[in-house]
């Protein structure tokens, strides 16, 4: 016999992400408070999917799964500065793991952890891509530098070497734009990994077990559409949940439903939820 009960699964990064744009920043700054913003968005779930009093609204919950990645515990050197960094120690590692430990103790939640891993060296941000690659080309004048190093046959080279007005400007340009490269504008490629193997595995296990009735994903991206098809063909109810984040129109036909848990955050627009 089918389960008529929910399950809640929440990419947890995303939704780490997404929560302070949803609620008030007093209402998420603690892992007690940003648990307690995980019950509620269960809660307003169950309660819209279920009738019922809402006071029963648990008996309706099959569980949460809430799924992470444990904090990078890796060292490296920052390439502005060579400050060596331990990742273990950072602030951002110490709240997530405190959140961890308020979750395990939450009724009903079931926390899936994959890992992070180094995938590739330290690397610019995307916004800086356009301004460097112009930098390069203003720093073309310091071509006659080049030549001159060439013809000087390890003699000194001229006390003064002369650039037009033009020319200075350019360079001055891309000195700008290079010394304007912040601490934060340079990041070590860490990749989450396992996190959405999780999420497929535990979709298609509820699905073929028939252990619920209908799942909510909290996700924001396409990734779960083959388990998302897999849940379905077994006649499983199947909401998505993007936090008031837009989606792509292609994704309905992979999906029953689209709700938040939370209010629509104001100004803010969005397609007619369902």
């Amino acid at each position: 016999m089918e389960a008529d009960q929910v399950a809640i699964l929440i990419d947890g990064g995303f939704f780490l992400k997404r929560l302070k744009k949803c609620v008030p920043t007093d209402q998420c700054g603690t892992p007690e408070a940003i648990a307690r913003c995980v019950r509620k968005l269960s809660f307003s779930h169950v309660t819209r999917l279920r009738v019922g009093s809402p006071k029963l609204w648990q008996q309706s919950l099959y569980r949460i799964f809430f799924y992470d990645a444990l904090p990078y515990t890796g060292k490296a050197h920052h390439p502005l500065d060579n400050r060596s960094i331990e990742f273990g120690k950072s602030s951002v590692a110490s709240a997530r793991r405190a959140l961890f430990d308020q979750l395990r103790k939450e009724r009903k939640l079931a926390l899936r952890l994959g890992k992070v891993n180094r995938d590739h060296d330290w690397a610019l941000c995307s916004r800086l891509t356009k301004p460097i690659l112009k930098a390069r080309l203003a720093l073309g004048p310091l071509q006659k530098i080049q030549s001159l190093v060439a013809q000087s046959s390890g003699s000194d080279l001229p006390a003064e070497i002369r650039f037009s007005l033009e020319q200075a400007c350019e360079l001055l340009k891309a000195y700008q734009i290079l010394d304007a490269i912040e601490y934060g504008d340079v990041t070590l490629g860490l990749k989450q990994k396992g996190v959405d193997m999780r999420i497929a595995i535990d979709i298609a296990s509820l699905a073929l077990k028939k252990q619920v009735r209908t799942i909510v994903l909290v996700a924001g991206d396409s990734d779960f559409v083959p388990a998302a098809k897999l849940a379905r063909r077994e006649g499983i109810e199947f909401i998505l949940d993007p936090l008031w984040q837009s989606v792509n129109e292609d994704l309905f036909e992979h999906i029953d439903g689209l709700q938040s848990g939370f209010r629509q955050p104001q100004p803010f627009s969005l397609t007619t939820v369902r």
